[in-house]
């Protein structure tokens, strides 16, 4: 089959595309036909040598997220199909480039994957695992009061934008960080108040909660009241212990029945997603740029 490695730690020219023997389904194993697989930031730092704990070395495959068809299972999987459409999300950071979703094929564990809708496209079911799913953890981790106040930084962002919808629909009143000339979409969105990228954020709050999905540090940690609470997807400078602000990073987990939620949440048109193009894997450094250069509005998606 073929893959995308990174083949050096560097910029988007050491992405080559290379044939690795094809997968096998071991016991309790998928083997998944990828239809599409999103690119992700995490993507981009991973490439760059970025990575959290030992450093990995090159060959690895990028690549968390997934949408594609069941072609075969291993023993002991016996709920899916050959031909069922299915997305799934990698733990990459535990199989550490071993495999991605940067591939025509990959094999997981059947944990690792829930069906998709009938009526949602694989593209945009590829989006939804990672991003989707590490907004409504964030949210769990706040534990807010009903009706409460809080601010949501990079809405436009694929975190963001399920972060403010799904607070939305709890309830709550979000404050939404658009990106440039991106309001329009963010207030469909049915936050409360769209706030342009380039507001001094000192003049707004205090808030009980904030989401900084950027995520950008000491900006957003200030908006938060004594006592509330920050949730960010990546490590930031701590808060005055004084303050008494709950500070979290979200750590991705892949809960099948959270997943599948999400995915009829989508395909239902209850959680809206974007795609802003999609390219085929041996694009996959172009692809890099795109997402690096930014302004983008919706994901980048690899087709295999």
């Amino acid at each position: 089959m073929r893959a995308v490695a990174v083949t050096a730690i560097g910029g988007p020219e050491v992405l080559r595309l290379v044939d690795r023997p094809d997968p096998v389904a071991r016991p309790g194993q998928v083997l998944v036909r990828v239809l599409a697989a999103s690119v992700n930031p995490a993507d981009l730092a991973s490439r760059a040598g970025l990575v959290v704990g030992e450093p990995i070395e090159p060959p690895f495959v990028l690549g968390w997220d997934f949408a594609g068809e069941v072609s075969g299972c291993g023993d002991g999987v016996t709920d899916l199909r050959p031909g069922q459409r299915v997305a799934g999300m990698i733990p990459w950071y535990v199989v550490r480039g071993v495999y991605g979703a940067y591939a025509e094929q990959v094999a997981v564990g059947r944990d690792a994957v829930v069906p998709i809708p009938d009526d949602l496209d694989p593209v945009a079911a590829a989006t939804v695992p990672l991003n989707a799913l590490t907004a409504r953890q964030a949210l769990d981790l706040m534990a807010l009061d009903p009706g409460s106040t809080l601010l949501v930084n990079g809405v436009s962002g694929g975190v963001g934008g399920f972060a403010a919808q799904l607070a939305n629909r709890a309830g709550h009143r979000v404050l939404a960080v658009a990106g440039r000339d991106d309001e329009a979409w963010v207030a469909g969105l049915g936050v409360t108040e769209v706030l342009p990228r380039a507001i001094d954020l000192t003049t707004v709050g205090p808030v009980p909660a904030a989401l900084d999905a950027v995520p950008v540090g000491a900006p957003v940690a200030a908006v938060v009241a004594d006592g509330g609470v920050l949730v960010t997807t990546r490590p930031t400078p701590p808060v005055d212990p004084a303050r008494g602000v709950r500070q979290h990073v979200v750590l991705i987990r892949l809960v099948q029945p959270m997943l599948a939620d999400l995915l009829a949440d989508t395909a239902a048109g209850r959680l809206r997603t974007r795609v802003a193009a999609t390219l085929p894997l041996a694009e996959a450094a172009r692809a890099h740029r795109l997402v690096a250069a930014g302004g983008l509005r919706g994901k980048v998606v690899l087709v295999p």
